[in-house]
């Protein structure tokens, strides 16, 4: 975390951080406070602010990574799943040193993956990473960039959908059914975390807005004038269905703004579910009707989990989120020579 002065208590063996925000910019964006283990760096930044570094080995930092991006009492085999998917896109970056941080190697939030400390970890989180220990996906002899998201809404999506115009052949379209049952399962979700659970319409969703409320919006977000919105005109779609290409028309002039995570942010006071939607007009009120909860590339967690629980093992799991994928045993997969990682 990064604040004017980190609040911390150290412990043995440890620290707690004090008013963490998570889930910045998202719709469920809130403060906590976070128990960790291992050593605490504080950075003094030119701007005054100081930032908390937690330096701990790469293996313990998963079994926080797993319980915060999903419940510790999910399926152990959604658990396995998500700890080589998990210790695969960090070792990933460590390799590249392709962090997009300064001082550190990642955050705690979702630009990287949610790391927030010990408190949600149990055993069967522990567990899981001793039975996957150091095992990744490898894809032509390289460690996976192994995406993930929370709901799919029933198809994923291609990598070049939402990032880099690059094909990824591991992270394309998958079917997944599993999600949509998850949908059906009200007040059941065991496998998401407290906050999560607030989040009832992962599925499939609707927001609306009245003409007023829609200008606000898009003015306030893009800081573009385009005066009063006219039209929201979706140019291209990824193969889940998804938009990564929006042309926003209004009375004083016109943007096209992609991609995925860029059209969500525009067209909400904190951010769409997903860019998979379609749009009416009527009576002055926009509605937009959508599927699905994040980007949508890669492992889709909800999916993931009720597929576990129907006794899916994590390989099978693997295999079908990630085609053409291979789990590579820690022998043959590479490592940080310290085997450490440092999370802000």
């Amino acid at each position: 975390m990064t604040a004017p002065r980190i609040d911390y208590r150290l412990r043995d063996g440890g620290f707690v951080l004090r008013d963490v925000r998570i889930g910045i910019g998202f719709h469920w964006d809130r403060r906590e406070e976070q128990e960790f283990e291992g050593e605490l760096e504080i950075m003094h930044n030119a701007d005054g602010t100081q930032t908390a570094v937690n330096v701990l080995d790469i293996e313990d930092y998963l079994t926080s990574v797993i319980s915060s991006e999903m419940s510790a009492d999910s399926p152990l085999e959604l658990l396995k799943a998500h700890t080589v998917i998990a210790r695969s896109w960090v070792l990933r970056r460590l390799q590249l040193h392709d962090s997009g941080h300064a001082g550190y190697d990642v955050c705690g939030d979702d630009h990287c993956q949610r790391y927030e400390g010990v408190r949600r970890r149990n055993e069967r989180a522990m567990q899981a990473v001793r039975e996957t220990a150091g095992e990744v996906l490898m894809y032509d002899e390289a460690v996976c960039d192994c995406r993930y998201h929370k709901c799919c809404g029933g198809r994923t999506e291609q990598f070049e959908t939402c990032w880099e115009d690059v094909h990824v052949p591991y992270l394309t379209l998958a079917e997944c059914p599993w999600c949509g049952r998850a949908a059906q399962m009200r007040g059941r979700l065991t496998f998401l975390n407290d906050y999560d659970r607030e989040t009832r319409d992962f599925h499939d969703w609707e927001v609306r807005y009245t003409d007023e409320e829609l200008d606000h919006i898009v003015r306030e977000k893009s800081g573009a004038e385009l005066g009063h919105i006219t039209d929201l005109q979706p140019l291209s779609r990824g193969v889940s269905g998804r938009i990564y290409r929006l042309r926003v028309v209004g009375t004083k002039g016109e943007r096209e703004i992609g991609k995925e995570l860029t059209i969500r942010q525009w067209l909400s006071r904190s951010c769409l579910y997903s860019s998979w939607f379609d749009v009416s007009h009527e009576g002055g009120v926009w509605t937009l009707r959508g599927h699905g909860w994040g980007h949508g590339v890669g492992l889709c967690q909800i999916g993931a989990a009720v597929w576990a629980g129907e006794g899916a093992d994590y390989r099978t799991i693997l295999a079908h989120y990630y085609p053409g994928a291979q789990a590579v045993a820690e022998t043959e997969s590479p490592r940080p020579d310290n085997g450490q990682v440092t999370a802000r």
